[in-house]
């Protein structure tokens, strides 16, 4: 028998969206307040995300927002999907994080990626050297080489010594092999990388090599999820992250826009289709709705794990999107 809803965990990541008419304080309250309530819901872990130079998007100090969330959160695995590494050197990131775990014992986790989460100019901006993200293989292991108790001349304090889980991100099939050639956990973008999705996690599975983290692989997706009580709600919710994605293919990015009755008099042909086909995963709908959705991805990935975005405009719609979807794993 295959799994069922009920066999994964449920995670969030979150985006710290800033909805038009709004502003960081209040993004970061919003996000408080949904790692409170997803945490009563019985969610796994709760991840914010690295970007920046986006106006919509509030946490590009990723660790100091894990530290907030921590803070107000007692059980919830609170971590970052991801950090984006070649933005910082692995020393400061291996001292962030072994601060933050020494605050909140077990309870921090430290997802990876190796894009810039940003454009050219920006990444040079943060003194990114460089630009292709070939070299995250040594970053990683020097990142690794800091959390251990081997000597070292130059030491992360707090760091050291410290259990921190390491996830490894990714959209294609780069990350997907150094993940199962070093026995570490994968999370799949497939909330903005669909067509990906399968073949990186088919090179992952066959590639894996068991370690002292992993006897066998472990996979989590991404996945866009809309819920409420009826689909056409849903869909008129789900607006908010279509225009947001059609702000970054038009290379405009903006605050989050509010729902509009129809997509049409705002995108042509061409961007519809594109903004589609990255959004193709999405599970959009009422609860049947959604579940269909949710089973029919996990039937085809076997994911141990999901981990869920929810970006829609008004705050309380968020948090009913995800009690609707915390009852699909209970």
């Amino acid at each position: 028998m295959g799994k069922t809803l009920k066999n994964i965990k449920f995670s969030v990541l979150d985006l710290a969206p800033i909805p038009e008419g709004s502003n960081a304080t209040q993004a970061f309250q919003h996000s408080l307040d949904l790692a409170q309530h997803v945490e009563k819901w019985g969610f796994h872990r709760y991840w914010v995300a690295e970007h920046h130079s986006m106006p919509g998007i509030a946490s590009s100090a990723t660790a100091v927002l894990i530290g907030f969330l921590a803070a107000g959160t007692t059980t919830l695995k609170i971590g970052s999907g991801g950090i984006m590494l070649p933005n910082h050197a692995p020393l400061l990131i291996a001292e962030q994080f072994g601060t933050l775990n020494a605050m909140y014992p077990g309870r921090v986790d430290l997802g990876l990626g190796r894009a810039p989460g940003s454009d050219q100019l920006t990444a040079k901006a943060l003194r990114r050297d460089m630009q292709s993200g070939d070299d995250f293989p040594q970053l990683l292991e020097e990142l690794r080489s800091y959390f251990s108790e081997a000597e070292k001349p130059v030491r992360a304090i707090p760091g050291e010594g410290q259990d921190i889980p390491i996830y490894l991100l990714g959209s294609s099939g780069f990350s997907a092999r150094l993940a199962g050639q070093l026995g570490l956990p994968f999370a799949f973008a497939s909330h903005f990388s669909p067509e990906n999705t399968l073949p990186a996690l088919k090179l992952y599975r066959e590639t894996f090599q068991p370690s002292d983290v992993l006897e066998k692989p472990y996979v989590m997706v991404g996945m866009n999820v809309t819920a409420a009580e009826d689909d056409a709600k849903a869909q008129w919710l789900a607006t908010s992250q279509q225009q947001a994605f059609l702000s970054l293919i038009r290379r405009t990015p903006s605050q989050l826009k509010p729902p509009v009755e129809s997509m049409n008099s705002i995108w042509n042909s061409y961007e519809k289709m594109i903004v589609e086909q990255q959004l193709q995963t999405a599970a959009i709908g009422s609860q049947d709705t959604v579940r269909q959705k949710l089973q029919s991805f996990l039937e085809v990935t076997d994911a141990d794990e999901f981990i869920l975005n929810t970006h829609v405009f008004d705050h309380n719609e968020r948090l009913r999107s995800y009690e609707i979807v915390s009852q699909l794993n209970q």
